[in-house]
């Protein structure tokens, strides 16, 4: 089975949008996670002029995690599944949050930016050119601009392909199954292990002109399986990122 790419992907979305939040609310530790990578970005809770993007923003769960890093900051939401959009708005946001249906290759054709970050959550796995949308993110950060990537990422361990294939055939794709998206969370699978390991995404954020980055671990079972990558356009050292 091939992986799913572009208007098939979102409309793998849209159709898995009623399911969504019911299905990541299995995996322990999904909002905590999303919060702690939001959070690695060390936004300045005071910074009431601060835009950020969220990126793929989903149901808005990784917009949440924003706020939570970032009380005052104005976030603009952008996906390319209608139908997630639609759930997200239905929750409740303060004023300074608005959602987009936007691809992420047309953030920048849409006007909007420029950005004091980006959070970019589940993204760059599913996204047909990945150095085409690094790039277009380097054009809407201001310099000196944040990248927070939260993604899954194998660490190269054997170990940790086993468990995440373990994981997938065991929890992961019988739950899409029952919820009648199947192929949505069979292209989870399999996007996952296509994906860059930690060391080779971080080599191609480097090689996209991002400097200071780094990788942190996601906590819990997803350790070696899921990743925080942090970057900085511009000028900077990972020591500013240190915990």
């Amino acid at each position: 089975m091939t992986l799913l790419r572009d208007r098939d992907l979102a409309r793998a979305f849209d159709h898995a949008s009623h399911s969504y939040d019911r299905l990541t609310s299995l995996n322990p530790g999904y909002r905590t996670d999303l919060t702690r990578s939001a959070r690695r970005l060390r936004l300045p809770r005071a910074g009431a002029g601060l835009h950020v993007l969220d990126l793929g923003c989903g149901t808005g769960t990784s917009t949440r995690a924003l706020l939570r890093a970032a009380p005052r900051a104005r976030i603009t939401a952008v996906d390319a599944s209608a139908g997630m959009l639609r759930r997200a708005r239905a929750k409740p946001w303060p004023a300074r949050v608005r959602f987009l249906h936007l691809t992420a290759e047309e953030v920048a054709l849409a006007g909007e930016g420029p950005f004091d970050a980006v959070f970019a959550a589940y993204l760059l796995r599913n996204v047909t050119d990945p150095d085409q949308v690094l790039a277009n993110i380097r054009a809407l950060l201001r310099p000196g601009g944040r990248l927070g990537v939260h993604e899954y990422s194998l660490s190269g361990s054997v170990a940790h392909r086993a468990l995440w294939n373990a994981v997938c055939w065991g929890v992961i794709i019988p739950a899409g199954t029952l919820s009648g998206d199947h192929a949505l969370y069979h292209h989870l699978w399999r996007s996952v292990l296509a994906f860059d390991d930690a060391p080779a995404f971080t080599d191609r954020l480097t090689h996209a002109g991002f400097t200071g980055v780094r990788a942190a671990p996601v906590a819990g079972w997803q350790t070696g399986i899921a990743q925080t990558f942090l970057a900085r356009n511009g000028s900077t050292t990972a020591a500013e990122y240190a915990r």
